[in-house]
């Protein structure tokens, strides 16, 4: 109960951390405070900004009172100028609170896209002409009975999450992730990699929890095998990486996942400095990539540095996954020796390979797949055959 869950670094550098009996206690507060402001399983909570413990907390309490919630890729209030894409998200969920945690950088989003009979909660800075409560107000209220009552309620069939697509072609579409869907695949994620159960994971992670790589598999084997997820604020971008550097150089993850532009990174940052490298090695057993094909000299160059940093060689493993498969579908969970392996279906997952022209489609049938789109009962049924 007393080991460290999550730790995030505050504005002076120092981190904070949240314990997993406090976790829970904050969880339990939170869902009170969920069910009092109205929301349910028709009427979810959206999150708006990026990974944070406030983000963890509101939505491990969302799921334990069984209500979904929604987590939105931050570039949507941040980067687009007219709020379309989100506007179009927040009609389709109809939430009944929207979060961000800085409400001043969020109040145009908010502003241009939250209805006004929607709550709005802010971890600081409330955004102008737009009433919003601080996240500090919603712990005033202990658990009580209703919270007890709704954990109870909760079932395999379950909404957890509602996980939107990136829109790349068309609309963005909200995958529904039931509870059945998150357990059932981390189950399979345990079997498959067994390295999990046996050492408590410890990451150092940045990848984002609207994805469901970020949010789904990396989030839930920390929280499913007991380990400690420090949320790390940089990424494989400029100007940005040097942050992951300085994490890294006070934290030796156990397994570590990115995808490939962050290895490339990285390796440019261990060839550099010999102490970031000892201190990276110094107890990794796992190299996990996705999202993307990792170029071969990635993969050698990693080889190499670790033969010379602790005298083996560290096992790289990746698979294929999307959205609708919670996500894990097939892992290269051996030595497969180069880069570019899918492997393949995890226990409990099905595969079939279905022609399409002078190619294959991957179809899935398993416990882990979506029931369907969120309130788009057309694009549901043109996803599924017999």
């Amino acid at each position: 109960p007393e080991r460290i869950f999550l730790a995030k670094r505050d504005a002076g550098g120092t981190w904070r951390t949240l314990a997993y009996a406090q976790t829970l206690a904050l969880v339990r507060t939170l869902g009170q405070a969920l069910l009092d402001h109205g929301l349910c399983a028709q009427r979810p909570l959206a999150i708006l900004s990026g990974n944070d413990l406030e983000h963890a907390l509101l939505a491990l309490a969302a799921m334990h009172v069984g209500v979904p919630y929604s987590p939105l890729s931050p570039a949507y209030s941040l980067v687009s100028t007219d709020h379309a894409k989100l506007r179009y998200i927040i009609d389709l969920l109809e939430p009944a609170m929207v979060f961000a945690a800085d409400g001043e950088r969020y109040a145009k989003a908010i502003a241009a896209t939250v209805p006004p009979g929607c709550k709005r909660v802010v971890n600081e800075g409330s955004p102008a002409n737009r009433r919003a409560l601080l996240f500090g107000a919603l712990l005033e209220q202990p658990a009580g009975k209703a919270v007890d009552e709704a954990y109870a309620a909760v079932n395999a069939d379950t909404v957890a999450k509602i996980l939107f697509t990136s829109g790349s072609i068309g609309e963005p579409k909200g995958v529904i992730n039931t509870q059945r869907m998150l357990c059932s695949n981390q189950e399979m994620l345990a079997m498959t990699l067994p390295c999990l159960r046996e050492v408590p994971p410890v990451l150092v992670d940045w990848l984002p929890w609207n994805h469901t790589f970020g949010g789904n598999h990396n989030f839930g084997l920390v929280l499913y095998n007991g380990g400690t997820m420090h949320i790390d604020d940089g990424r494989p971008a400029p100007g940005l990486f040097e942050e992951t550097a300085r994490n890294l150089r006070e934290i030796a993850p156990t397994v570590y996942f990115n995808v490939p532009r962050g290895f490339e990174e990285l390796a440019s940052c261990l060839k550099r400095e010999p102490a970031l490298r000892e201190k990276f090695f110094s107890r990794v057993g796992m190299l996990f990539y996705a999202g993307a094909g990792l170029p071969q000299p990635v993969w050698d160059a990693f080889e190499d540095l670790a033969a010379r940093t602790c005298g083996e060689r560290i096992l790289w493993i990746t698979g294929l996954g999307a959205t609708e498969t919670a996500p894990l579908a097939t892992c290269a969970n051996w030595e497969a020796g180069r880069a570019g392996m899918i492997g393949l279906p995890v226990p409990g997952q099905e595969m079939k390979l279905a022609p399409v022209g002078d190619k294959f489609e991957a179809c899935f049938r398993g416990p882990n797949i979506t029931p369907g789109y969120w309130k788009q009962p057309e694009l549901t049924r043109a996803a599924f055959d017999d």
